[in-house]
């Protein structure tokens, strides 16, 4: 029970948002945006806090399946739930032929490597503008469709996308208890001593990384069809460092970690609209306090500090 008490708080908290707050911007907008966003960076999560590798290319897999599901059904009259799949088979096979080679780099030879992946992926979708729009991107993607009924509602797409959510840090929590999880965990720590324990680092890592891709790929295309526009903007460099700050900010490593990070993130810039011609100063400051006083990222050093209090106490 105690496994599935992070979920449940979560899934509560989905649900009653729109109860107390009807059709409050913030939520049916603004938080179906940070939903996409919290799955994103715990599917980030997966690779770098729990295998402790590091990728600046992480939105190019939002980007591809994204434009799959967008190219194939605007231009080729394709459902969409196929359209979906196959953007799922292109990001599989594409993660798993550079999963190998990319990953026997380390540090910021890996860094350099994702990122210019992401480079690649994001140049090919603005010149290739007979397949893909070019920087213009494509519209008029069709509403996804489910039992019968088109998702074209802000209230729809935020109990759907918050199901994906649920999902996606059910799948992660459990990982992280699993015997997978903690082989990944072991190669974080040390990827020599893993290989020394019987660990095959390499599969691991290859998987890991598949995995990761494959939840951002499934999540680009809901967005593509919540959006029914993509460009080539929303797939850029900025983009996978946004990520990348996510699950930073929150505490590498940490589930819920991913999920403070992705949430602030999202909802900070609209909070700091206010001060207008000050908001990215104070919306930089904010990070910069946020990392120097709390390096362990905010979740995990709020835990840490809850923790440590219990164990005062009941000592």
């Amino acid at each position: 029970m105690k496994r599935l008490a992070g979920p449940a708080i979560t899934a509560c908290v989905v649900a009653l948002l729109p109860l107390l707050f009807p059709d409050n911007y913030y939520v049916t907008v603004v938080g179906v945006t940070a939903m996409i966003h919290v799955i994103l960076a715990v599917a980030l999560n997966l690779f770098m806090g729990y295998a402790g590798q590091i990728s600046l290319g992480h939105a190019a897999f939002f980007g591809i399946g994204a434009y799959t599901t967008a190219i194939l059904t605007t231009r080729y009259g394709v459902n969409p739930w196929p359209a979906m799949a196959a953007g799922l088979v292109i990001t599989g096979a594409v993660a798993a032929a550079i999963s190998r080679p990319i990953l026997r780099l380390k540090g910021h030879y890996l860094a350099m490597a994702t990122l210019g992946f992401g480079i690649i992926v994001h140049i090919f979708l603005v010149q290739a503008d007979s397949i893909t729009g070019g920087p213009d991107g494509l519209s008029g993607i069709p509403p996804l469709g489910m039992a019968g009924h088109l998702l074209d509602t802000d209230m729809e797409w935020y109990w759907t996308m918050g199901a994906l959510m649920v999902l996606t840090i059910t799948f992660s929590l459990n990982l992280a208890r699993s015997r997978v999880g903690r082989a990944l965990f072991a190669i974080h720590g040390s990827e020599v001593a893993a290989q020394t324990m019987g660990i095959d680092t390499p599969r691991l890592k290859s998987q890991v990384f598949v995995i990761s891709a494959l939840i951002t790929a499934l999540t680009g295309s809901l967005f593509a069809h919540q959006q029914a526009f993509v460009s080539p903007d929303s797939f850029g460099f900025f983009f996978s460092i946004e990520l990348v700050t996510m699950v930073v900010l929150g505490g590498m490593g940490s589930t819920f970690g991913a999920v403070t990070g992705a949430v602030i993130l999202s909802f900070l810039p609209e909070l700091l609209t206010v001060f207008e011609d000050y908001q990215v100063m104070i919306y930089g400051a904010i990070l910069m306090a946020i990392m120097i006083f709390l390096p362990k990222g905010l979740f995990v050093a709020v835990a840490d500090l809850v923790e440590s209090r219990l164990a005062r106490e009941e000592g």
